[in-house]
């Protein structure tokens, strides 16, 4: 196995996904390996062929640390029964997810949106600055990279009331999204502190939204029909130690966080990403600028007694940046937005590094295209 310096998917990443026959793989180079025929794994088939990635994070971090190492050694050597050009490897959700919570942790996201829906009003909510604030999805609606979106209906603000139709404004968002791999019992809250354990890795997030149908809604509960139709996951989920080299410090976080929501710094992690529509790149953005860290988002969940249970996901909210061209969302570009069409393609790509200089590894895409609604 030969693999190309300029893929992104290095013995530096190792990503996991699973095929369409429930093999778990890892991308290695333009090749993918299937853990069920590798060879120098402690970890037998069985938790390789079980249709999801969640057999795996049962094992808990001791048993992922191993895995890594052990593959970082044996994956340049793997026999030819084992290996498999990833261009020919059809990837599907490659975990089997319990919750789905968003959060709202960029504050120019969260200030530029509070200018556009509550114009003349204090753009942050009150407790934004207090507490890493989210909303529940539907673990149900979120789908892998590649499936179409239907474009949604609902409830829309009308001249003289509701009306019942096509949401005429379909927006994206560029999200980082984690997948807690180990379990929380209900009843023991997590600390900031120790919450990193507890995560498996890092996808790639578009939240759809229909803007229309939200702002008809969202108050006083926030959103729903206008979130819950479709979220997209990118198909690898990159390994938490492998982005441990793009740790950065975070904003300084004034009022001081509560006791349970403080952790060390670096608390920040810089992926670079971009949004493009049709194959043009209209934005990029680093999640460096992040407010509320993962840590901090997985400590505020459970400090009432929420559990976690391994499969969870979470997403950090849209990430925007303070100048133009670092909006995560369209409806920032400008107060008109510039929405979606049907046949649009939107693809959200997200890195570490210096693709250019390197050392830089990939996270992938997450893509879908808008389709007529039913």
């Amino acid at each position: 196995m030969n693999p190309r310096a300029d893929t992104g998917f290095g013995l530096g990443n190792l990503p996991y996904g699973v095929d369409d026959s429930g093999h778990v793989v890892v991308a290695f180079g333009d090749e993918v390996i299937d853990l069920a025929s590798a060879q120098g794994l402690d970890v037998g088939p069985k938790v390789w062929t079980s249709g999801s990635l969640n057999a795996f994070m049962a094992l808990g971090p001791d048993a992922w640390a191993h895995t890594r190492s052990q593959l970082q050694s044996v994956a340049p050597q793997q026999p030819a029964r084992a290996r498999r050009p990833r261009s020919e490897v059809r990837l599907v959700l490659p975990w089997e997810i319990g919750d789905y919570t968003d959060f709202y942790a960029s504050r120019e996201h969260a200030e530029a949106m509070g200018r556009l829906l509550r114009p003349g009003e204090d753009p942050l909510p009150a407790a934004w600055l207090h507490l890493p604030m989210g909303y529940h999805g539907r673990a149900g609606t979120v789908v892998v990279s590649g499936s179409s979106v239907p474009r949604p209906s609902g409830l829309l603000p009308g001249p003289t009331g509701p009306v019942f139709g096509p949401t005429a404004r379909l927006d994206v968002e560029v999200e980082l999204g984690f997948v807690v791999g180990t379990t929380v019992p209900r009843g023991r809250p997590l600390p900031a502190r120790a919450a990193d354990s507890h995560i498996f890795g890092v996808v790639l997030v578009n939240d759809w939204s229909a803007r229309d149908i939200q702002s008809f809604e969202y108050r006083p509960l926030g959103p729903f029909l206008g979130k819950s139709f479709a979220t997209s996951v990118s198909p690898w989920v990159v390994p938490l130690a492998a982005v441990d080299p793009w740790r950065v410090e975070g904003p300084v976080q004034t009022p001081e966080p509560a006791e349970y929501l403080k952790t060390g710094e670096p608390r920040g992690l810089d992926v670079k990403l971009s949004l493009a529509v049709n194959g043009t790149v209209i934005s990029t953005v680093s999640s460096g600028g992040l407010y509320w860290s993962m840590a901090q988002q997985l400590a505020h969940l459970t400090v009432n007694g929420a559990g976690l249970r391994a499969g969870d996901l979470f997403a950090s909210g849209t990430i925007s940046g303070a100048l133009a061209g670092s909006e995560g969302s369209l409806m920032e570009r400008s107060r008109e937005g510039s929405w979606l069409a049907d046949g649009d393609t939107v693809t959200i790509s997200g890195w570490c590094g210096d693709r250019a200089r390197g050392p830089w590894i990939s996270l992938g895409e997450v893509v879908g295209d808008v389709v007529p609604g039913l």
